[in-house]
This record gives structure tokens, sequence and C-alpha cells, in this order.
């Protein structure tokens, strides 16, 4: 018997509740390998291995390539439940598979180009348009530039970089991201970090790179006559949800997953152990009952906030409508507003475990190290993503060419 073609598997029968299955089965596993990803400062092959074989880089890729095509809410379920086991896991299947939901609003020559070559493959980013030049020239465009934290690029074999395209007088006109082979590209091994260590978000360099047209997509969307031929192939409403406003609800999974990792291990290590001095049970202490009620709390508030934000999204064009950008600015405050309030949670746990807490060998002061250096986006800066949706419900007016 053929051994089967691992370029061309199909998870197109696999559903929500299989998938989150799939991911739960995964935090043990996780779990132990989180260390060795912290240390290699990428996924290590163990780990990499076993998400391709759950499927779960797949999870929002068209049925049409094999993929699950899960309805949006699994933007932030399956990291979160993975988070549980290790955030720079979670954070990386979190953008790659976000790539793939993403390649669908391209030109079907470049779906069947880039999945055509495998189902499996990994599309990296660097998502900053203005870190992107580009020039048009015949057949397409000319890109130069530098991205920064390029999440997962040691796995991936193609890259989506973000560019803002230019008229020979040096104005901008159309933001642009392009898939661009990662061989086109050079890879800086810049990721010495805080923490998110396993993440490997490097940055990523390309000079003068030709990008045929249907490897570039306009993400002008202030344009009245902006499209995306990629939605007359795939019509699942899912694919219509706008990444620039709830980009950040995928990451944002990823926190919360990890907030509680960090509750699962203090609550253990409460019921587990007494104080070294006066021998009392933690547990007795009304003062840590109330850290592991309150963080409990926040915890469990913000994952309901904002999966209600990505379940409610989904219905709007479900029924056919879209997104306003009072909407559009409301999600990008939740998600910012959401990891402040888990990082209070994940700062009271860890102030709770005094010195227990501050050795290399603690998985919880790597999941504190993890949250802070993973609230660093600039999705959760609460500086950026508040004030807009403020201004607008006050009545100012609120302009992008991209949200």
């Amino acid at each position: 018997m053929n051994a089967p073609d691992l370029k061309q598997r199909d998870f197109s029968s696999v559903g929500y509740d299989e998938a989150m299955d799939r991911a739960h089965a995964l935090i043990p596993f996780l779990r132990k390998h989180a260390s060795s990803n912290d240390k290699a400062t990428k996924l290590v092959p163990e780990v990499v291995n076993a998400v391709h074989e759950a499927g779960l880089f797949r999870y929002l890729q068209p049925k049409a390539w094999g993929g699950m095509e899960l309805d949006f809410v699994s933007y932030f379920d399956i990291p979160e439940m993975l988070a549980r086991g290790d955030i720079s896991t979670a954070w990386v299947v979190a953008n790659l598979a976000s790539h793939h939901r993403g390649l669908a609003l391209w030109p079907k020559e470049a779906h069947e180009e880039i999945w055509g070559a495998s189902r499996d493959t990994l599309i990296a980013s660097g998502i900053a348009f203005f870190q992107g030049n580009a020039k048009r020239v015949n057949g397409g465009l000319q890109l130069t530039g530098k991205w920064g934290f390029s999440s997962g690029v040691d796995h991936a074999t193609w890259e989506q970089l973000a560019c803002v395209v230019k008229d020979e007088a040096g104005k901008p006109v159309d933001w642009v991201m392009c898939q661009v082979p990662l061989s086109d590209c050079t890879v800086i091994d810049d990721w010495q970090t805080l923490g998110m260590r396993g993440t490997g978000s490097r940055t990523v360099t390309c000079a003068e790179v030709f990008v045929p047209m249907y490897h570039a997509q306009s993400m002008h969307v202030a344009d009245p006559a902006h499209t995306y031929p990629g939605l007359k192939v795939h019509t699942n409403p899912m694919f219509k949800v706008p990444t620039p406003a709830l980009g950040g609800h995928c990451i944002a999974g990823c926190v919360v997953g990890n907030a509680a990792a960090m509750l699962d291990l203090t609550t253990q290590l409460v019921k587990e152990r007494s104080t070294a001095y006066t021998g009392a049970k933690m547990r007795d202490f009304q003062t840590v009952q109330i850290r592991i009620g309150m963080a409990a709390a926040k915890i469990d508030a913000v994952r309901l906030w904002l999966r209600n934000d990505c379940v409610e999204a989904q219905n709007v064009y479900r029924a056919g409508n879209a997104l306003s950008m009072d909407d559009k600015l409301r999600y990008k405050r939740n998600s910012a507003v959401g990891a402040k309030i888990i990082g209070e949670a994940v700062d009271s746990l860890y102030e709770m475990l005094g010195a227990n807490g501050i050795y290399d060998t603690s998985a919880m002061q790597r999941i504190f190290r993890d949250h802070h250096a993973a609230a660093g986006h600039f999705s959760f800066s609460t500086d950026a993503q508040v004030s807009p949706w403020a201004m607008v419900s006050l009545g100012g007016e609120f302009t992008s060419p991209t949200i």
C-alpha cells in the first residue's frame, strides 16, 4: 500500500469540537516542551510535528485545500487552548494559521502555487506597512523593506509582507500585502528577548524583490473600488471578517491561555505547600484566596468578552452586513484592555509566589516573562488602541486606509 502524501493531508472533515479536543490533548505535551522552545528561541521539531499531525496550523485554511475552515470564534479559541500548554506554540500557530485565512483573499493563482506545492505550507509575516516600500514595475511590484517580529519564520517557506506602494513622486498610492518566498528574504537572528522566546519572531529583510501581481493584494479598504478576488471562490463569511479589526484577538487568546496556565499551576502549588517559615497552609490565607479568586474572575471575564467579539463579528458578515468603523475600533479597544486586565491577574499570582517564582526552572517565571513580552505587542497598547474608539464615540472622526 502506498504511503500517504503528507503534503496533501486533508483535515476538511475536522469540526470545531474535534479541533478543540486536539488542542486540549496537546496541553501536557506542550508544557513538557515549553522550556526547550524557550532555550531554542523557536519551536523544537517535536512540537512543530505534533501541531502538523493535529492539523492545527490549518484550522482556518479553506476546506477546498484540505483545511478545517472553522468558524471565526476558533480564531480566539484554538490559540487560547494551546497557550494553556505553551504560549509560544500558541502564538506561532495563531500567526501562521491566520495567514492561511489571509491567503484565501488572494487570486486563485496564488492558492495554486503556494498550497499546490504543499497544503502544509507555512507563511510567516511582516505586517507593518511602513516597514516596506514598493514601486510598480511591469507585471508587478518591486519590494524592499525590513520587517520586525516575523513569528514562526523558522518554520515557514513564505512571507506575507506589508508595504506602501508609492508613485514616482513618493506619494503613497496603495497599501499592499505581498506573498514572497522566504528564499528571496534574509532572516536576521535578533530574537534575544525577555520572553516569548519560543516564537522566534526574528527580523526579515528583502531588497528589490519582484512580486508578480497575483502575489500582491491591495489592503486599501478605504478605496470604494477595493475587492478581494479570493472571496469569489471562498465564500464562508469567516473569511470576510476584517483582520485589521480583530487581528489582535487571536494573540489575545494566547495571552488569556497563558494566564490560565499560571492560575492552574499556582493553584496546584497552593494546594500542595505550606509556608517555609511558619508551617501554615497557604490555602488558609484569606489574601491568597482573594488573589486566586480575583485572577480566575478576570481570566474568565476577558475570555468571554473577546470570544463574544469574534462571534458577533462573524454574525454580522453571516447576515450579509459589514462592520462599522465604531465596531472595528471597539474590538481593537477590547483586545488592548483585555490584555491589560489579564496582566493584573498574572502579576498578582506571580507576586504571591514570592521567592519560589524567581528560578529559571520555574514554569511560572517563564509564564510571567512571556506575558510581559507578549503585552508589548502593538495590538495591546492601550495608548494606541483606546483613544481612537473614544474619539469616535465623542463625535470625532477616525480615518485609515487599511481598517
